[in-house]
């Protein structure tokens, strides 16, 4: 939208009346250099075989290749690639549609001894291939973990 060959007005005064930074107006991207090309080709033929490795497997093949990079540097080049790793994530949120909602039937309840109400609680700890569930029990009052 800005024209820099108008010569009625100034590029900063388009600049103004768009509402843009003139740092945008005169940048100029740089291109890769050699050796970033290089990495850049490595990390995709890798990719391709491996596609669930992210910035630190990507960074730990590199360097048994003999490459000096840091994690850092391979995550900006995965970036610029586009490529993001491929796992199975928890879905631990995702209701089925088929399953019922159950009322909160705890809401004007007073607890006021032990063993009144318990509640339970389930998370997930990720491990290196994959994830494990981890099931607590807890009693509401005396905020023991009864399992």
């Amino acid at each position: 939208m800005i024209d820099p060959k108008r010569s009625r007005l100034p590029i900063i005064r388009q600049c103004t009346l768009l509402q843009l930074n003139r740092s945008g107006v005169y940048y100029r991207p740089v291109p890769q250099n050699e050796a970033n090309l290089a990495l850049m080709r490595l990390i995709d033929a890798q990719f391709l075989e491996t596609p669930y490795y992210g910035s630190r497997q990507m960074t730990w093949h590199l360097r048994r290749l003999g490459h000096e990079v840091g994690r850092k540097r391979v995550r900006r080049l995965m970036a610029i690639m586009g490529l993001r790793a491929i796992y199975q994530k928890p879905r631990t949120s995702v209701p089925h549609p088929e399953h019922r909602k159950y009322p909160y039937l705890l809401r004007d309840l007073v607890i006021d001894r032990p063993n009144q109400v318990w509640c339970s609680d389930i998370t997930y700890i990720p491990m290196k291939r994959g994830f494990l569930y981890l099931v607590a029990i807890m009693d509401w009052f005396t905020r023991k973990v009864l399992s």
